[in-house]
């Protein structure tokens, strides 16, 4: 691996499929460690079949094993004992820090940066950020490897396919404008 910066990804941006895949497109490029819990994956499949009843739940058990195979070492075991010790405003939110904590994570990834209080995160030497300024960050570090990432999505976009316009269309809505204004610079690597 060649990076030990380690994230979290939060359920909350695991739950809309354009920016799972993309996160998860990004996490094999190695440019960090893409890291999450049984608690983070239920959650996000939770609130999937809650707000999309024609899915069914064996489908997103499969999409959790594969994002469980391909990303390496993204499972977090083991940090269940530390949940009471985390201070955060939503008690629900805790798991999350939790984890962060024991994985030796650096970042947690959430479009719910007010659950995660950036004083509070500081006695946890741990950051907050929204996944748009994540991937900018990333992308103006290493921008080939994140078009890369953006073209090996767009790619597998089959049913139906989308020109690169529409696939930025499609990130622009998951929230991430700066990260597409940047990417259009580059559309013909997307």
């Amino acid at each position: 691996m060649s990076s030990n910066f380690t994230v979290i990804y939060d359920a909350c941006v695991l739950c809309p499929a354009p920016l799972r895949d993309f996160l998860m497109r990004l996490a094999l490029t190695d440019l960090f460690r893409a890291r999450w819990t049984d608690m983070i994956q239920d959650e996000w499949t939770r609130n999937v079949l809650k707000n999309r009843p024609d899915l069914k739940a064996e489908d997103l058990e499969r999409t959790r094993s594969l994002m469980n195979s391909h990303v390496r070492d993204s499972l977090v075991t083991g940090f269940e004992h530390l949940i009471p010790s985390v201070e955060l405003p939503d008690a629900n939110d805790r798991h999350v820090v939790a984890a962060a904590i024991h994985a030796g994570a650096n970042l947690i990834v959430t479009f719910n940066l007010k659950d995660f209080p950036v004083n509070q995160l500081t006695h946890y030497n741990l950051l907050v950020q929204h996944p748009d300024d994540f991937i900018f960050d990333l992308l103006d570090l290493h921008a080939a490897r994140v078009c890369e990432a953006a073209a090996n999505h767009r790619r597998s976009l089959t049913n139906p396919p989308k020109t690169a316009d529409e696939y930025l269309d499609t990130l622009l809505k998951q929230g991430l404008t700066q990260t597409v204004g940047l990417l259009r610079e580059w559309k013909v690597a997307i």
